[in-house]
């Protein structure tokens, strides 16, 4: 069918609401050729829970298949420094190799030392809305939402805080190349963050390895089983993937969820009510309008949604925007509901790729939340924002508010 009027990632006006072109999507049926992008569109829970699950799906092929046996292009040589980071990162990875390094990452990463973070988190988080609140209002994305996270995780892997102004840019190239079709000019920038990230990480694990600390990237040097160790490059990958993946969710599920909180005030005056609607709040949150709306797969043997054979070498693209406003998820999903308790969204995947920060990404939302709540109790919106651009990672460019 013609998913031209339904799906269009390219149009502000579908990025800044796709929901009810979603719907009109799974009404039409489950699974959407969409040539633009020559993937198949997975719109609903059901099939893109089973298919994040399903082992003839992976987020490579290359385990498997050359690029020419797959069908497939290589990426350009100039490329390389983005390919070479980005494959060897836990998010791009299937078993076997995947299997080993979330074992081993799991052994440094573990609740323990998330949970030994949580005064911190709250420390930090308290101190920015303080400073929010000191001059009166502001962006609370610049603010709050962007810093909070870069600052745990620089914290967690031992970056000191004078070079940690370098790693919020660097993630922001980086993260261009997730995007549907990404230009040239993203691929240059893209590439030039990857080799300027990745040779600052490798002269800190040397540094590391010289003088150890107790931070993550020192555990993950000590992290073994048997013979069996993280190399260098993978322990690059690693650190790269905990900055991009956990800050940029939790600095977009931030902004739209305070964006999602001001346009339903009743939900705001509830939660304002009661902080213990918390926790479930931050799961509403994520699903209610949840930063990572898209989430590729490649087909590595045929598989068959609704009748419909998608052949091996083909990508789908499971959208978790529309998989966790279906009905089928949950009643009356696109009403926001802070006390919702029953919530199966799929905001931090689901299977063997499910996300490995997932407690951390929680402490750091109930930590914001948590100290705007405390600290900012007349919060209110100044003008209504506008998105980027982006649609993959879909969040505001700003949100203005006053104290």
């Amino acid at each position: 069918m013609d998913t031209s009027c339904d799906f269009d990632p390219w149009s502000p006006r579908f990025v800044a609401d796709p929901y009810p072109g979603y719907a009109r999507l799974r009404a039409a049926g489950r699974v959407h050729w969409f040539a633009p992008s020559r993937q198949w569109l997975v719109p609903h829970h059901a099939d893109v829970r089973a298919l994040l699950r399903d082992r003839r799906l992976g987020r490579t092929y290359l385990h498997r298949f050359t690029h020419e046996e797959f069908g497939r292009t290589p990426p350009p040589a100039g490329h390389e420094p983005f390919h070479v980071l980005n494959g060897n990162g836990l998010l791009d990875l299937e078993a076997p190799d995947h299997t080993r390094i979330r074992r081993l990452v799991s052994k440094a990463f573990t609740p323990r030392r998330v949970e030994a973070l949580a005064p911190t988190v709250r420390r930090l988080a308290g101190d920015l809305v303080d400073g929010l609140v000191a001059e009166g209002g502001g962006d609370l994305i610049a603010a709050v939402a962007e810093p909070l996270p870069v600052a745990v995780i620089a914290e967690m892997l031992g970056i000191p805080a004078a070079d940690r102004a370098l790693l919020r840019p660097w993630s922001a190239d980086i993260c261009g190349m997730y995007e549907l079709n990404p230009g040239e000019e993203t691929a240059r920038r893209a590439v030039r963050a990857s080799a300027d990230f990745s040779a600052y990480l490798r002269e800190l694990i040397a540094d590391r390895r010289a003088r150890p600390g107790d931070d993550l990237i020192s555990a993950l040097i000590v992290a073994c089983e048997e013979e069996d160790r993280l190399t260098e490059q993978e322990m690059v990958s690693t650190c790269v993937l905990l900055l991009n993946a956990g800050h940029e969710a939790t600095v977009n599920t931030t902004g739209n969820g305070w964006w999602a909180l001001f346009r339903h005030p009743d939900q705001l005056a509830a939660l304002r009510g009661d902080h213990g609607l918390l926790p479930r709040a931050v799961e509403e949150l994520m699903r209610y309008d949840t930063p990572l709306q898209l989430f590729e797969r490649w087909v590595l043997d045929d598989i068959e949604v609704a009748g419909t054979v998608i052949p091996r070498g083909s990508e789908v693209a499971l959208l978790f925007g529309s998989a966790n406003r279906d009905p089928a998820c949950v009643p009356d999903p696109d009403r926001l509901d802070v006390t919702r308790a029953d919530n199966p969204h799929l905001s931090l995947g689901a299977g063997i790729h499910y996300c490995l920060g997932a407690p951390l990404a929680r402490l750091e939302l109930a930590a914001s939340y948590g100290e705007m709540l405390r600290r900012a109790p007349g919060l209110r919106l100044v003008k209504e924002p506008q998105w980027k651009p982006g649609f993959v990672i879909r969040g505001l460019r700003e949100l203005l508010v006053e104290c």
